[in-house]
C-alpha cells in the first residue's frame, strides 16, 4: 500500500472515532410536538440550553451541568431541574432576574424581557418530572404554574 494511502485511511479513521466520541451522551430537547405551548417551549428550551445548561441539569433542555454526585460538585453547579421543581413561574422569573436566589453564582438577567419568559414558562412547565414524590405532598405536575403578567409594549419611537 502506498504512504499517501495508509495516510488517507489514518486520517478517515481518525475522523470516524472523533464522531462517534463526540455523539455519546449527547441529549436532545425532548418538548413533545403535541404541547400546546410547543413553539414558546422549544423557544424556552433553547434559551435554556445556550445560557443556563453549563451550570444545570435539564433533560428537557437537553443539558447535564450539574454535578451528578454532591461529594464531586463544585460550588457553580445550580440546581437539577429533572428533580428540583421550580414553581410556580413568577418565582423562576425572579430567579433569572435576580441570579438565583442566593445571588452567589448565577448572574442576574441572564436572559431578559420576553426571552426570560419564555425560559420561566419552559422551567416551571417542564422541572420536577423525576422528583422523589413525598407523602402528604403534592408532586411537582399537580402544583399550580401560575401566569405572568404580560410585558407592556415598548415606547414609541419619536
Amino acid at each position: 500500500m502506498h504512504r499517501s494511502t495508509r495516510i488517507l485511511i489514518t486520517i478517515l479513521a481518525a475522523i470516524a472515532v472523533a464522531s462517534l466520541a463526540a455523539a455519546c451522551g449527547t441529549e436532545k430537547i425532548s418538548v413533545p410536538k403535541s404541547d400546546p405551548n410547543y413553539a414558546s417551549d422549544l423557544a424556552g428550551a433553547q434559551l435554556f440550553a445556550q445560557r443556563c445548561g453549563g451550570c444545570h441539569t435539564f433533560s428537557a433542555a437537553g443539558t447535564r451541568g450539574s454535578a451528578a454526585n454532591i461529594r464531586s460538585a463544585e460550588a457553580i453547579n445550580g440546581p437539577n431541574f429533572n428533580i428540583n421543581c421550580e414553581r410556580p413561574v413568577d418565582r423562576v422569573l425572579y430567579a433569572i432576574e435576580n441570579g438565583g436566589f442566593s445571588g452567589a453564582y448565577m448572574p442576574a438577567n441572564v436572559v431578559v424581557g420576553q426571552q426570560a419568559q419564555e425560559v420561566a414558562q419552559f422551567v416551571a412547565r417542564f422541572s420536577g418530572r423525576k422528583a422523589p414524590l413525598i407523602p402528604g405532598q403534592l408532586n411537582c405536575q399537580q402544583r399550580a404554574i401560575g401566569t405572568l403578567l404580560a410585558l407592556p409594549d415598548p415606547p414609541a419611537a419619536k
